[in-house]
């Protein structure tokens, strides 16, 4: 698999989407396309071909998981890469989030500074496996 470069990320709280993109951004110098929803995730991802995709779990119109099942119909994204960015930590959740092919996890709050070492770690075991 190609190296990590670009990231589709959606998340419905604008607060946390900024902290993300510039994190993501300045310190992991990735190139992200952000967005509010998982139907503009999946059309984001559509158009930008991500190396990964970063999608929160609850957002209004489109669900994490909502999208992650449309972009799994989608043969030039059916293997890349999604990563669910919850505030549930609760562990039936969880398991049920990891039970998606090709996901990892990533808890609310998390912490800035590493978050994209973070991402780096999931996105290595995702495509080494």
């Amino acid at each position: 698999m190609s190296s990590l470069n670009t990231i589709v990320y959606a998340d419905d709280e604008p607060d946390i989407r900024e902290v993300v993109q510039l994190t993501l951004s300045a310190i992991g110098g990735f190139e992200v396309h952000s967005c509010e929803n998982g139907a503009e995730a999946v059309e984001l991802a559509k158009t930008n071909r991500p190396d990964l995709i970063l999608l929160d779990v609850m957002m209004p119109v489109c669900t994490g998981p909502e999208a992650l099942v449309e972009i799994r119909k989608l043969d030039e994204l059916k293997d890349t890469p999604v990563v669910f960015i919850t505030a549930k930590a609760n562990t039936n959740e969880i398991e049920e989030l990891m039970s998606f092919p090709t996901t990892g996890i990533v808890s609310k709050p998390f912490d800035p500074m590493t978050l994209a070492d973070q991402i780096r770690k999931i996105w290595t075991d995702l495509t080494s496996a």
